[in-house]
């Protein structure tokens, strides 16, 4: 027995150590790892799923894999990633690494005879475990600004066997860090109409008050009821200055946990709930996101741990208590926040509530239809995560859908009936977001079905029908027509569309399909003549681009080279 036990110990103890194994991933780069993003970081509609190494403001760094294994998927998009490899290794882990500036000469022959063979430029391909083996070291891509990038950096990730990502520095890819986490905010809700903060029913700004070491005290508040907290932080590195995510985040009541959010894994199909985890409203309103330390109704995140009560805490009349957070970043570096909270009941403070007889009410857990004249939005169940009453409102084609205060898990789904439109117009219409302050038209992407054009949004705003009439303006930026281009690498053409935005192109030489990069941050297509598909002295370039309500541009020219 007591051996027994013995064995016991050892094989947890080589459990716990081989859970996040650490020396097996190395640094993706040859230098030091600099981060311009956090793992679990918040962001405007979902939790950051990697690491954003900084790049040193420059394209075209070696990237290697993190250890030996295989290529298990390459996707080629505009948007998102960009350009990214992913590589499965023997532990079951993937690593993955996006916004690419291109990859390493066998990688990149082999997904350009796809796009080839395709004939296109966005592609997805899942080799299998022997196509494209890669050893410990090697080098796959080099590093770039592709896709949704704002800048050059590499954004690298680990993911487990069922795809979720976790915290690349669980497994040792770390950056200096020494500095606390730094709390620029604390709020107090109110859980139900019963409950009182400062003699309010409302979310109450707390006033919050710095120490000398680091820590937070707040002013003493008056309570009552079920209430709960919210906070505003942020975490430094040494080495950068970006205000980065926090790695945890825990809550006590009296001496007694009530709440953990741990950022250390999550799957990309919750991620869309951060919305749950801020404060939706505030964010949209004020541009500062407020993590809520308590968990609602609707709310599948699984960040949360050893959550008493969901998080609320309880204040009775006439008692004295403290509550206490404690934010730590992945270094383990730790601020407190201690908040004293007088037991108080002194009755509701009345607020201005907005007449809800005008509005429409949508229900989280059962469909809702909402219809004035031309034009009917359908709510799925679980559109919305509680009950809520929004503005509803039509005027002509315009329709008026509350405003984008409110958090949706799903889309809803608006319908035009456009039959009173002239037949020879109706295939230019779209339903467009209005947005900004001149309230601009946005496209939506838009569905006709006869004559009904569909549409489905999160977000709530201002929508109405727009038409575009015309098509996009093709542009050669490097060459003119009749030119030789012998010593040039690169064919550049610039497209654009003012209104519903490009929706396809492409690009043929003597009626051979050539392969064009589409960068939409410059809206510029550039053909490599390294592909070596165009081999004729006299060469015929035709250009075709469509928006997306259909309207298309042919650009022709001939250039020449030897």
């Amino acid at each position: 027995m007591k051996n027994f036990f013995l064995l016991l110990l050892i094989t947890c103890s080589a459990y716990s150590q081989s859970e996040y194994p650490q020396d097996y991933f190395r640094n993706p780069l040859d230098i030091p790892v600099v981060l311009a993003g956090t793992f679990g970081e918040l962001r405007s509609s979902h939790f950051h799923s990697g690491l954003d190494i900084k790049t040193q403001h420059k394209e075209g760094l070696k990237v290697y894999a993190a250890a030996e294994g295989y290529v298990s998927r390459i996707k080629i998009q505009h948007y998102g990633y960009g350009k990214a490899v992913y590589v499965t290794h023997p532990n079951g882990y993937t690593s993955v690494y996006g916004h690419l500036q291109k990859l390493s000469p066998r990688l990149e022959n082999y997904i350009k005879d796809c796009q080839y063979e395709r004939e296109s430029y966005e592609v997805e391909v899942f080799p299998n475990s022997e196509e494209l083996k890669i050893q410990s070291d090697e080098v796959i891509a080099y590093s770039g600004n592709t896709g949704g990038s704002s800048g050059p950096h590499l954004h690298f990730e680990i993911r487990d066997n069922i795809e979720r990502p976790m915290n690349p520095m669980l497994f040792g890819i770390n950056s200096a860090d020494s500095k606390k986490p730094h709390v620029t905010g604390i709020y107090a809700y109110p859980k139900d109409k019963s409950a009182l903060i400062n003699g309010k029913n409302e979310r109450v700004k707390l006033r919050l008050i710095p120490q000398a070491n680091g820590d937070y005290e707040v002013e003493s508040i008056d309570a009552f009821g079920n209430i709960g907290f919210g906070i505003v932080a942020n975490d430094k590195l040494d080495l950068a200055p970006n205000n980065n995510g926090v790695s945890n985040i825990q809550t006590f009541f009296n001496g007694t946990k009530s709440l953990e959010i741990d950022f250390k894994r999550f799957s990309f199909a919750e991620s869309k709930h951060i919305k749950r985890l801020v404060d939706y409203e505030y964010y949209k309103t004020e541009r500062n996101k407020i993590q809520k330390l308590f968990i609602q109704k609707n709310n599948p995140l699984s960040l949360y741990k050893d959550a008493y009560d969901n998080g609320y805490v309880i204040v009775e009349d006439s008692t004295s208590s403290v509550y206490k957070v404690r934010v730590r970043d992945f270094a383990q570096n730790e601020a407190w926040i201690s908040i004293p909270i007088n037991g108080k009941y002194e009755g509701i403070e009345p607020t201005e509530k907005a007449d809800i007889n005008e509005k429409a009410l949508v229900y989280s857990d059962v469909p809702t239809e909402l219809e004035d004249g031309n034009i009917k939005v359908n709510f799925y169940s679980g559109t919305v995560y509680d009950d809520t009453f929004i503005d509803f409102r039509v005027s002509s084609d315009t329709l008026f859908l509350h405003e984008d205060t409110v958090p949706l898990q799903k889309n809803f789904y608006i319908n035009y009936d456009i039959s009173n439109y002239k037949s020879e117009h109706r295939d230019k219409l779209f339903i467009a977001r209005l947005y900004g302050y001149y309230k601009r038209p946005s496209y939506v992407s838009t569905k006709r079905k006869n004559n009904i054009l569909s549409a489905g949004s999160k977000i709530f705003g201002i929508y109405t029908l727009a038409a575009d009439t015309i098509p996009p303006t093709i542009t050669p930026v490097n060459f003119r027509d009749k030119k030789w281009l012998s010593k040039y690498r690169y064919l550049k053409v610039n497209i654009d569309d003012d209104l519903s935005g490009i929706s396809k192109y492409r690009a043929t030489v003597n009626g051979k399909w050539i392969l064009m990069e589409y960068d939409y941050k410059t809206n510029t297509l550039v053909h490599d003549f390294n592909d070596d598909v165009v081999k004729d002295t006299k060469n015929d370039l035709k250009v075709i681009v469509t928006d997306n309500v259909g309207n298309s541009s042919t650009f022709e020219a001939t250039f020449f080279r030897k």
